[in-house]
């Protein structure tokens, strides 16, 4: 298959190792912040690949690549439930649970919702007062403040 069958190929991942170990012979570290690209490492091989002489760093991940599977096995059975709307970022819509994914559970039939914001979240649970909103957020610094502001607008 086009675009995958390059990538499985073992003469040319040597030859890519063998190029990157010749880009530098200082100690060099390389930190990767994402757990997607963690478990990616990892699961590949990749990091045995390199040259000692480079290091890599396994960054912290973001709040939704390190969420603990049970938290997402329960954000799965609460969408689950006939009566809920169920929010949250579009990123957290694909992690993996221990069995299905937000994303599963939609195809499923389960009223999960991606929304870009948290006031989004509060403008689908005014809209629908008879249902039980729920919004799960994992929240990197860069949008609590944005979630602050829907709690301030909730109170108002």
């Amino acid at each position: 298959m086009k675009f995958i069958d390059e990538y499985r190929q073992g003469d040319i991942t040597q030859k890519l190792a063998e190029q990157i170990a010749g880009l530098t012979d200082q100690p060099l570290k390389i930190m990767e912040v994402c757990g997607g690209h963690t478990h990616t490492i990892f699961k590949y091989g990749i990091e045995d690949l390199l040259p000692e002489n480079i290091t890599m760093i396994h960054g912290p991940g973001c709040p939704v690549c390190v969420i603990p599977l049970g938290r997402v096995d329960d954000a799965i059975l609460i969408a689950e439930q006939p009566e809920v709307i169920f929010t949250t970022f579009g990123d957290a819509m694909r992690v993996p649970g221990s069995r299905t994914s937000l994303l599963d559970a939609k195809a499923s039939r389960a009223d999960v919702r991606m929304v870009y914001s948290p006031l989004d979240a509060l403008k689908i649970a005014k809209k629908n007062r008879e249902r039980q909103p729920v919004c799960i957020e994992e929240l990197p610094s860069s949008i609590s403040s944005a979630a602050m502001s829907a709690i301030n607008v909730a109170a108002c």
